[in-house]
Protein backbone atom coordinates (compact mmCIF):
# COMPACT_ATOMS: atom_id res chain seq x y z
CA UNK A 1 0.00 0.00 0.00
CA UNK A 2 1.40 3.58 -1.50
CA UNK A 3 0.02 5.25 1.86
CA UNK A 4 1.59 2.79 4.54
CA UNK A 5 4.58 3.55 2.58
CA UNK A 6 4.41 6.86 2.92
CA UNK A 7 2.73 7.16 6.58
CA UNK A 8 5.91 5.28 7.48
CA UNK A 9 8.26 7.82 6.27
CA UNK A 10 6.64 10.61 7.78
CA UNK A 11 7.02 8.92 10.44
CA UNK A 12 10.31 8.11 9.78
CA UNK A 13 11.75 11.46 9.52
CA UNK A 14 9.35 13.26 12.31
CA UNK A 15 9.86 10.64 15.54
CA UNK A 16 12.84 10.70 17.58
CA UNK A 17 14.37 7.83 18.47
CA UNK A 18 12.91 6.26 20.91
CA UNK A 19 15.30 3.76 22.67
CA UNK A 20 13.93 1.41 25.58
CA UNK A 21 10.56 3.03 25.93
CA UNK A 22 9.67 0.95 22.77
CA UNK A 23 9.45 -2.22 24.47
CA UNK A 24 7.32 -0.70 27.41
CA UNK A 25 4.67 0.51 24.36
CA UNK A 26 4.90 -2.06 22.07
CA UNK A 27 4.87 -4.97 24.89
CA UNK A 28 2.51 -3.77 27.99
CA UNK A 29 2.41 -7.10 29.12
CA UNK A 30 6.25 -7.59 28.81
CA UNK A 31 5.63 -10.32 26.29
CA UNK A 32 5.23 -9.02 22.59
CA UNK A 33 1.61 -10.61 21.81
CA UNK A 34 2.34 -11.52 17.57
CA UNK A 35 -1.28 -12.34 15.87
CA UNK A 36 -0.49 -15.27 13.08
CA UNK A 37 -3.82 -16.06 10.66
CA UNK A 38 -2.52 -19.64 10.84
CA UNK A 39 -4.58 -20.43 7.72
CA UNK A 40 -2.08 -19.10 5.57
CA UNK A 41 0.39 -21.85 4.78
CA UNK A 42 2.48 -19.97 2.84
CA UNK A 43 3.17 -17.64 6.02
CA UNK A 44 2.58 -19.97 8.67
CA UNK A 45 3.81 -23.21 7.73
CA UNK A 46 3.80 -25.69 10.55
CA UNK A 47 4.50 -26.07 14.07
CA UNK A 48 7.34 -27.17 16.45
CA UNK A 49 7.77 -30.00 18.33
CA UNK A 50 6.53 -27.68 21.67
CA UNK A 51 3.55 -26.57 19.53
CA UNK A 52 4.91 -23.36 18.79
CA UNK A 53 4.01 -21.03 14.91
CA UNK A 54 6.71 -21.76 12.44
CA UNK A 55 7.42 -19.85 8.91
CA UNK A 56 8.34 -16.68 7.64
CA UNK A 57 5.83 -14.37 9.61
CA UNK A 58 6.11 -15.88 13.05
CA UNK A 59 9.95 -15.79 12.15
CA UNK A 60 9.13 -12.02 11.50
CA UNK A 61 7.41 -11.75 14.94
CA UNK A 62 9.90 -13.53 16.90
CA UNK A 63 13.28 -11.74 15.48
CA UNK A 64 11.23 -7.93 16.18
CA UNK A 65 10.85 -9.30 19.72
CA UNK A 66 14.39 -10.04 19.81
CA UNK A 67 15.25 -6.14 18.27
CA UNK A 68 12.85 -4.59 21.57
CA UNK A 69 14.17 -7.32 23.70
CA UNK A 70 11.34 -9.11 25.07
CA UNK A 71 10.03 -12.92 24.54
CA UNK A 72 7.70 -13.48 22.16
CA UNK A 73 3.82 -14.40 22.41
CA UNK A 74 1.92 -15.84 19.16
CA UNK A 75 -1.86 -15.28 19.29
CA UNK A 76 -3.16 -17.64 16.56
CA UNK A 77 -6.28 -16.97 14.53
CA UNK A 78 -8.02 -19.80 11.97
CA UNK A 79 -8.72 -16.31 9.57
CA UNK A 80 -7.41 -12.94 8.77
CA UNK A 81 -10.85 -11.42 9.32
CA UNK A 82 -11.19 -12.53 12.71
CA UNK A 83 -7.82 -11.37 13.68
CA UNK A 84 -8.16 -7.90 11.97
CA UNK A 85 -11.49 -7.68 14.02
CA UNK A 86 -9.68 -7.96 17.02
CA UNK A 87 -7.78 -4.68 16.34
CA UNK A 88 -10.09 -2.70 18.55
CA UNK A 89 -9.42 -5.18 21.39
CA UNK A 90 -6.07 -5.60 23.87
CA UNK A 91 -5.91 -8.60 22.28
CA UNK A 92 -1.99 -8.21 20.72
CA UNK A 93 0.65 -5.63 19.78
CA UNK A 94 1.67 -6.63 16.16
CA UNK A 95 -0.14 -8.39 13.81
CA UNK A 96 1.35 -10.30 10.68
CA UNK A 97 -1.21 -9.82 8.09
CA UNK A 98 -2.30 -8.56 4.71
CA UNK A 99 -2.34 -4.77 4.24
CA UNK A 100 -5.43 -3.30 3.23
CA UNK A 101 -7.66 -0.02 4.11
CA UNK A 102 -10.62 -1.65 5.19
CA UNK A 103 -8.19 -3.06 8.03
CA UNK A 104 -7.10 0.00 8.66
CA UNK A 105 -9.18 2.03 10.82
CA UNK A 106 -7.52 0.73 14.37
CA UNK A 107 -3.72 -0.12 13.20
CA UNK A 108 -1.15 1.24 11.08
CA UNK A 109 0.38 -1.01 8.64
CA UNK A 110 4.31 -0.99 7.83
CA UNK A 111 5.58 -0.98 3.71
CA UNK A 112 5.35 -4.85 3.18
CA UNK A 113 7.72 -7.78 3.22
CA UNK A 114 6.19 -9.96 0.98
CA UNK A 115 3.71 -10.10 -1.58
CA UNK A 116 1.63 -12.90 -3.19
CA UNK A 117 -0.23 -13.07 -6.33
CA UNK A 118 -4.12 -13.24 -6.20
CA UNK A 119 -5.39 -14.76 -9.66
CA UNK A 120 -8.55 -17.02 -10.75
CA UNK A 121 -9.76 -20.19 -11.30
CA UNK A 122 -11.73 -20.74 -14.23
CA UNK A 123 -13.20 -24.29 -15.48
CA UNK A 124 -11.46 -25.45 -18.14
CA UNK A 125 -14.40 -24.91 -21.03
CA UNK A 126 -14.61 -21.16 -20.06
CA UNK A 127 -14.19 -18.85 -22.50
CA UNK A 128 -12.23 -16.36 -20.30
CA UNK A 129 -8.51 -16.08 -20.50
CA UNK A 130 -7.27 -13.20 -18.67
CA UNK A 131 -7.63 -11.50 -15.09
CA UNK A 132 -8.90 -8.42 -16.96
CA UNK A 133 -11.54 -10.23 -18.87
CA UNK A 134 -13.44 -11.92 -15.79
CA UNK A 135 -14.75 -7.93 -14.47
CA UNK A 136 -17.72 -7.95 -16.97
CA UNK A 137 -21.80 -8.07 -16.40
CA UNK A 138 -22.86 -11.59 -16.10
CA UNK A 139 -19.64 -12.99 -14.05
CA UNK A 140 -20.01 -14.38 -11.43
CA UNK A 141 -17.38 -14.69 -8.59
CA UNK A 142 -16.75 -16.76 -5.61
CA UNK A 143 -14.38 -15.73 -2.83
CA UNK A 144 -13.22 -16.28 0.81
CA UNK A 145 -14.89 -13.75 2.89
CA UNK A 146 -12.27 -11.54 4.85
CA UNK A 147 -9.88 -12.42 2.76
CA UNK A 148 -7.10 -9.33 1.47
CA UNK A 149 -7.71 -10.46 -2.25
CA UNK A 150 -11.48 -10.33 -1.83
CA UNK A 151 -11.28 -7.14 0.23
CA UNK A 152 -9.90 -5.56 -2.76
CA UNK A 153 -12.42 -7.15 -5.12
CA UNK A 154 -15.15 -5.20 -3.08
CA UNK A 155 -13.41 -2.03 -4.21
CA UNK A 156 -12.38 -2.43 -7.07
CA UNK A 157 -14.71 -4.73 -9.07
CA UNK A 158 -16.99 -2.52 -11.87
CA UNK A 159 -19.22 -5.08 -13.44
CA UNK A 160 -18.64 -8.39 -12.17
CA UNK A 161 -20.58 -9.96 -9.21
CA UNK A 162 -18.94 -11.30 -6.11
CA UNK A 163 -20.10 -14.12 -3.96
CA UNK A 164 -18.44 -14.12 -0.13
CA UNK A 165 -18.17 -17.61 1.62
CA UNK A 166 -16.79 -18.40 4.69
CA UNK A 167 -13.33 -20.66 4.26
CA UNK A 168 -11.65 -21.98 1.33
CA UNK A 169 -12.85 -25.21 0.83
CA UNK A 170 -16.95 -23.86 1.32
CA UNK A 171 -16.17 -21.51 -1.29
CA UNK A 172 -14.69 -24.24 -4.16
CA UNK A 173 -17.99 -25.94 -2.83
CA UNK A 174 -20.42 -23.08 -3.93
CA UNK A 175 -18.11 -21.92 -7.01
CA UNK A 176 -19.02 -26.01 -7.54
CA UNK A 177 -22.23 -26.27 -6.72
CA UNK A 178 -23.38 -23.07 -8.16
CA UNK A 179 -21.38 -23.14 -11.67
CA UNK A 180 -20.33 -19.58 -11.27
CA UNK A 181 -17.50 -18.37 -13.58
CA UNK A 182 -14.39 -18.25 -11.08
CA UNK A 183 -12.80 -18.40 -8.09
CA UNK A 184 -10.43 -15.79 -6.77
CA UNK A 185 -7.63 -17.00 -4.61
CA UNK A 186 -4.09 -16.57 -3.96
CA UNK A 187 -2.24 -18.40 -6.39
CA UNK A 188 0.18 -20.66 -4.97
CA UNK A 189 -3.13 -21.96 -2.66
CA UNK A 190 -5.39 -21.85 -5.92
CA UNK A 191 -2.03 -24.51 -7.30
CA UNK A 192 -2.11 -26.56 -4.42
CA UNK A 193 -5.98 -26.93 -4.16
CA UNK A 194 -6.25 -27.66 -7.79
CA UNK A 195 -7.86 -31.21 -6.68
CA UNK A 196 -10.50 -29.96 -4.67
CA UNK A 197 -11.57 -27.78 -8.07
CA UNK A 198 -11.44 -30.77 -10.81
CA UNK A 199 -12.13 -29.50 -14.48
CA UNK A 200 -10.58 -25.72 -13.68
CA UNK A 201 -7.75 -24.58 -14.94
CA UNK A 202 -5.85 -21.23 -13.45
CA UNK A 203 -5.56 -17.82 -15.49
CA UNK A 204 -1.80 -16.57 -16.26
CA UNK A 205 -0.87 -13.36 -14.40
CA UNK A 206 -2.64 -11.96 -11.13
CA UNK A 207 -5.32 -9.23 -10.78
CA UNK A 208 -3.68 -8.15 -7.19
CA UNK A 209 -0.76 -8.62 -5.23
CA UNK A 210 -1.59 -9.14 -1.68
CA UNK A 211 1.01 -7.10 0.66
CA UNK A 212 1.60 -9.07 3.61
CA UNK A 213 3.04 -6.45 6.23
CA UNK A 214 3.89 -5.84 9.95
CA UNK A 215 0.73 -3.61 11.66
CA UNK A 216 0.58 -2.50 15.39
CA UNK A 217 -2.13 -0.30 17.20
CA UNK A 218 -2.27 3.33 16.07
CA UNK A 219 -0.99 5.46 19.26
CA UNK A 220 2.43 3.74 18.94
CA UNK A 221 4.83 6.39 17.10
CA UNK A 222 7.89 5.10 18.66
CA UNK A 223 7.12 1.45 18.54
CA UNK A 224 5.97 1.82 14.54
CA UNK A 225 8.45 3.67 13.97
CA UNK A 226 10.79 0.57 15.01
CA UNK A 227 8.74 -1.41 13.36
CA UNK A 228 9.19 0.18 9.79
CA UNK A 229 12.66 0.50 10.28
CA UNK A 230 13.31 -3.70 11.04
CA UNK A 231 10.89 -4.23 8.22
CA UNK A 232 13.15 -2.12 5.77
CA UNK A 233 15.92 -3.77 7.33
CA UNK A 234 15.22 -7.30 7.06
CA UNK A 235 14.29 -7.18 3.35
CA UNK A 236 17.73 -4.97 2.39
CA UNK A 237 19.80 -7.13 4.88
CA UNK A 238 18.37 -10.45 3.25
CA UNK A 239 16.81 -11.79 6.58
CA UNK A 240 13.48 -12.02 4.74
CA UNK A 241 15.14 -14.05 1.96
CA UNK A 242 16.73 -16.46 4.26
CA UNK A 243 13.46 -17.08 6.02
CA UNK A 244 11.49 -17.80 2.84
CA UNK A 245 14.80 -19.96 1.89
CA UNK A 246 14.42 -21.46 5.21
CA UNK A 247 10.78 -22.37 4.96
CA UNK A 248 10.81 -23.65 1.58
CA UNK A 249 8.21 -20.58 0.60
CA UNK A 250 10.78 -18.46 -2.28
CA UNK A 251 9.26 -19.49 -5.29
CA UNK A 252 5.58 -18.37 -4.16
CA UNK A 253 6.59 -15.27 -2.51
CA UNK A 254 8.09 -11.85 -3.97
CA UNK A 255 10.05 -9.10 -2.03
CA UNK A 256 8.60 -6.11 -2.97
Amino acid sequence: MQRARVFCQQILAAMPTAGADVAKEMAPTGKLRVALNMRNELLVTGKSASGEPEGLAPSMGRAFAEKIGVPVEYVQYESADKLADDAKEDKWDVAMIGADPARAEFIDFTPPYCQIEATYAVPTTSGLRTCAEVDKAGVRIAGCDGAAYVLWLERNLKNATLEKIKGHDPTYEHFKENALDAVAGLRPKLKKDGAKRPGTRLLPGKFMAVEQAAATKKGREHGFKMLCEFIEEAKKSGKVKEFMQKFKVDKDLAIP
